[in-house]
């Protein structure tokens, strides 16, 4: 499999670094950057990658794969550019908000001359613990799909989503999910720090502590409301805490941002579409 991406930005990297790592053949990956800085950091990092100033009929005919990492902003520009380029190829969008029906619009080619897939990573993917949102159109062969799933398996773990539509609350649940917690973890290290710890012990407590309990949730059979319920004892002081938060509906507070955030998702799809 020869994989061509389009734009070479952090997420980019990050899936080539990832791929790298698990063995992958440097010389079957292409980068088409047009930022000289981008294109010099590449090159230095990742040397025997080949990298293109712009893209061509050569760079894409070559790629099984045709990575679209450039910002949703400048989708729709270079989309028209790489439709005559296209002849049977997967075209995996990484590019945030976009949808397929308008991507399929702006190559303005039959969708016989290639297959799209529309990905959802998440920033964790710059330490390999991604967990991405994929779904397909039109639907992927055995080993087209296979080849997808080891580009994105890279970086981390990943989900066939069933409808497009559903690509909403992947953003909202997963790609916006990481700021919740880190919103989470600066929360309990300035609760450290107004109880007394110095500010490199509070931060310690809290980030190890998210990261112990996201493991064992993680390798864990049993579910995140049973791990609580075992880690609260009756009058003590973690039932104070939580009692406390669900006097203030922190809970339901998490739900309505998340949908928010899905609500934005759904707005942005539709203000891109119309670029």
């Amino acid at each position: 499999m020869n994989i061509c991406f389009i734009g070479g930005g952090n997420m980019a990297i990050a899936l080539i670094g990832g791929l790298i790592d698990t063995g992958f053949p440097a010389a079957q990956i292409s980068v088409v950057e047009i930022d000289a800085a981008n294109r010099e950091r590449l090159k230095s990092t990742y040397g025997k990658i080949i990298v293109f100033a712009e893209q061509g009929q050569q760079t894409i005919a070559k790629g099984d794969v045709v990575v679209l990492a450039v910002k949703p902003q400048q989708m729709e520009a270079v989309a028209v550019q790489l439709g005559p380029l296209l002849s049977g190829q997967i075209v995996l969008s990484i590019a945030a908000g976009i949808r397929l029906t308008d991507l399929a619009s702006w190559l303005l080619v039959p969708t016989s001359n290639y297959r799209l897939v529309r990905a959802m990573p998440n920033t964790p993917a710059l330490v390999g613990s991604a967990v991405t949102g994929l779904y397909s159109f039109p639907m992927l062969a055995e080993q087209q799909r296979e080849n997808v799933e080891r580009i994105i398996g890279a970086v981390g773990s990943f989900v066939w989503i069933r409808s497009e539509e559903d690509m909403d609350a992947v953003t909202a649940i997963s790609g916006s999910g990481p700021a919740y917690f880190f919103y989470f973890i600066e929360a309990l290290e300035q609760a450290g720090k107004e109880l007394g710890l110095p500010e490199q012990t509070a931060r310690k407590l809290a980030l190890e502590t998210a990261f112990g309990a996201a493991k064992l949730a993680r390798q864990s059979t049993e579910d995140p409301a049973t791990l609580r319920a075992r880690v609260t004892s009756k009058n003590g002081t973690t039932e104070r805490a939580l009692l406390s938060m669900e006097a203030n509906h922190v809970k339901q507070h998490i739900i309505t941002a998340a949908k928010a955030a899905a609500a934005r998702s759904r707005e942005m799809g539709d203000e891109l579409g119309k670029a």
